[in-house]
């Protein structure tokens, strides 16, 4: 088991105050990392004290992805904090919904920011601490959205689109100098994301007949796959998106 152990590695989860962010925060410090989390939200620090209540490290660090010039200061902030860098988590993230011919640009022009334009900038700097090391991981959160288009929600699509492509991309660049960029596709998971389609009967119910598990997935199912992808388990895993989806994508 020692393939999947974390202990002494520093890892940064964007987007990780609450939801997934939070129990893929949690999965790679029970397996021994020391883990930073971003957070736009002011609460942020005092999450990661009361995370670490129970013997786990973790560091907050407040930070708006969306601010260019922020995002470089809360990564600085969380390398030091840490002493280092070994795995990033490219978490954060942002949904629009509506028809397509009445979102505003000034709401697509912020999900992409955050969803594609920080991405891109995170592994970047990931990068260019991880490069002199010869090793490294970052793993990206794509989704289900990355493999078809959805309905009323083209922007988020996009963008899932696209991170599922710049991993490819990355891995192409960067698995030569030791750093392995996957990224995991959530199926449709029950949180506050999903919480207009969880909150109609209709979608609900199509949704649910369509996973071979039988149910939604929840945010503990993706500690695993993240663990693994952060691990040397995964040293010859690079440029794969891997669907956590209870099958739906197979149906």
């Amino acid at each position: 088991m020692d393939l999947f152990d974390l202990h002494g590695k520093k890892a940064i989860v964007t987007g990780a105050a609450a939801g997934l962010g939070q129990k893929i925060a949690q999965g790679l410090a029970e397996a021994g990392a020391a883990v930073a989390i971003m957070d736009r939200i002011d609460e942020t620090e005092k999450i990661a004290a009361a995370m670490s209540a129970g013997g786990l490290t973790f560091y907050g660090v407040q930070a708006d992805l969306m601010d260019r010039e922020d995002l470089k200061r809360g990564f600085g902030s969380a390398v030091q904090k840490l002493g280092g860098l070994d795995i990033l988590v490219n978490n954060a993230g942002v949904q629009v919904r509506g028809p397509a011919e009445e979102i505003p640009l000034d709401k697509w022009d912020r999900l992409i920011e955050l969803n594609i334009t920080a991405v891109f900038e995170m592994s970047q700097l990931a990068a260019k601490a991880m490069i002199p090391n010869g090793t490294g991981k970052i793993i990206n959160v794509a989704s289900m959205l990355s493999f078809f288009g959805g309905y009323t929600c083209s922007p988020y699509a996009a963008s899932k689109g696209a991170v599922a492509q710049l991993t490819k991309a990355f891995s192409n660049e960067w698995a030569s100098k030791g750093i392995n960029v996957n990224a995991i596709a959530p199926g449709y998971m029950d949180t506050a994301l999903n919480t207009a389609i969880i909150n109609d009967p209709v979608r609900n119910h199509e949704i649910t007949l369509r996973i071979p598990a039988g149910r939604w997935g929840t945010p503990d199912d993706l500690k695993g796959t993240v663990v693994f992808l952060a691990s040397r388990a995964s040293d010859y895993v690079t440029g794969a998106v891997i669907p956590i989806d209870g099958g739906y994508l197979s149906r």
